[in-house]
């Protein structure tokens, strides 16, 4: 991939911005003039789902602290608070309120399609941006709410056409999917759903398990007599680790995919050595190798924050959205006075750009695919891209 640091001229970026009034995006003047720049993220710190929060955080942090540490966007610190939900959405619904309630300048780093969605109205309500949730949900990216949120990953209807791509190719026609039973899991189906129609195929099976649970009996029961060649699992590590297990166990001989938010090193940790061969998509480039910009960059912070931030997808994501952030926020103030109208409009001009080597592609685009690969795990703890 071509390596490319955004650097569009502050300038241009103002002359496009003095033409967007509050008015015209719908807006509000919110605006934090002195003081911390204040972001709000609710996201699980506990429960099935606590470690893609806590490492997707941690690498936020690592991000905000090392730009604090140079001077902050125009020498204010940017200041993010974060709220555990427990994937759950009331929760979820009650941070937000309590963010909005703070008067924070923007949310970001929500985690998950239920809950994420869940908050959608009050977004709506206040008029407040939300950059770079943790989900690859179509809810989230309804064309209706561009000019809200902004999201940094790919969705999970790219997860799932790279993997029936992948898999017709080598001529595995025999899908069934194991999903979560909310709107992250339906959503996870849909895409496996619409990838095989353009294939003249559909799912020879689908089962569900609840969320924030590893009761996955009913579910293996369900699929394993089928004699899928492939199992495409969209749940969280502690379910997809449980029902990888039990369907062995049962005799499923087939290939399991996932995917991204699994969580892969928690699902590779949760499975040991039984997790040689499971495949994951992947929609950042690989924590693993320094060969892109990103990673290079992300080691670099690691090293230099002492090694205290795992490693991992999750983390570098965390870092990735940071980054985004930030690059809003500084061609936000350059606009003048920093507010969320001035900052979604400096978002919206950043798409198409690169941060780090990074493609941002906040809405459609002919010619330019969201980052998206596959990986495998391995019986070591090991990622193979």
């Amino acid at each position: 991939m071509h390596s490319k640091q955004v650097g569009f001229n502050r300038r241009q970026f103002v002359g496009a911005a003095a033409g967007l009034t509050a008015a015209t995006w719908g807006w509000s003047s919110q605006a934090q003039e002195a003081g911390p720049i204040v972001l709000g993220q609710s996201c699980a710190l506990s429960g099935p789902s606590a470690q893609l929060g806590t490492h997707f955080s941690a690498g936020a942090k690592l991000y905000f602290d090392q730009l604090n540490a140079q001077g902050g966007i125009g020498k204010r610190p940017v200041e993010l608070r974060t709220l555990d939900d427990g994937d759950e959405p009331d929760r979820c619904v009650a941070n937000t309120q309590k963010f909005l309630n703070d008067d924070v300048l923007a949310l970001f780093g929500y985690l998950g399609t239920p809950t994420s969605v869940a908050a959608i109205p009050l977004l709506q309500q206040a008029r407040v941006p939300l950059v770079a949730p943790l989900t690859g949900g179509l809810a989230l990216r309804d064309p209706k709410l561009a000019q809200l949120i902004f999201n940094v990953r790919a969705s999970y209807v790219d997860e799932t056409a790279l993997m029936v791509k992948q898999l017709t190719s080598l001529g595995l026609k025999k899908i069934a999917v194991c999903y979560q039973n909310d709107a992250y899991g339906q959503s996870g189906l849909d895409g496996v759903t619409q990838a095989l129609q353009a294939h003249g195929l559909k799912p020879v099976g689908a089962a569900t398990v609840e969320r924030n649970s590893v009761d996955v009996s009913k579910a293996v029961k369900a699929l394993v007599p089928l004699g899928a060649d492939v199992i495409v699992q969209v749940g969280t590590y502690a379910a997809s680790a449980a029902f990888v297990r039990a369907a062995r166990q049962a005799g499923f001989g087939g290939q399991f995919y996932n995917v991204s938010f699994v969580g892969t090193s928690a699902l590779a940790q949760a499975l040991g050595k039984e997790a040689e061969g499971v495949v994951v998509t992947q929609v950042v480039p690989s924590p693993y190798k320094t060969s892109h910009p990103l990673t290079r960059e992300f080691h670099n912070a690691v090293q230099k924050d002492g090694n205290k931030v795992a490693l991992n997808y999750s983390s570098l994501e965390g870092y990735l959205a940071a980054r985004v952030m930030a690059e809003g926020l500084k061609n936000a103030a350059a606009s003048g006075k920093l507010q969320r109208d001035s900052l979604a409009a400096a978002l919206d001009a950043l798409n198409g750009q690169q941060v780090a080597g990074f493609p941002l592609a906040f809405k459609p685009q002919a010619g330019k695919p969201r980052f998206v690969e596959l990986s495998m795990l391995t019986g070591d703890g090991k990622v193979r891209v």
